[in-house]
């Protein structure tokens, strides 16, 4: 599965399906299910977990309008990665690691079903 790692509080917002877009650098081909691992720091929150599977649906360049869905502003080169769908996970402690990586795990482990 592929994993994305997100700080918090933005790991939470998308888990509750408030933050539907994250700003990256850089794009991704990848479409589908996207593992939400919060990473340790800050903090705040539930950290160092799986705490969500959003769809990645869309890959784009950002634009001001997109700020609100984002909960951010734009940026010169930014990307939005447009999320749908999250359900929440069991919080499972996972290594949070910078960028997006792949994992072996069930659904089944988190509680989900794809």
């Amino acid at each position: 599965m592929m994993v994305m790692s997100v700080k918090q509080p933005w790991a939470e917002l998308i888990a509750r399906g408030e933050k539907t877009i994250e700003i990256r650098t850089h794009e991704i081909l990848h479409r589908g299910p996207l593992l939400i691992v919060s990473m340790k720091r800050p903090n705040v929150w539930v950290t160092g977990c799986a705490i969500a599977v959003v769809n990645l649906v869309d890959c784009r360049p950002m634009v001001m309008a997109d700020e609100e869905a984002a909960l951010d502003e734009w940026f010169p080169g930014a990307n939005a990665w447009v999320l749908k769908d999250p359900r929440r996970t069991e919080p499972i402690p996972f290594m949070s690691r910078f960028g997006v990586y792949t994992v072996r795990v069930s659904p089944h482990r988190l509680g989900i079903q794809i």
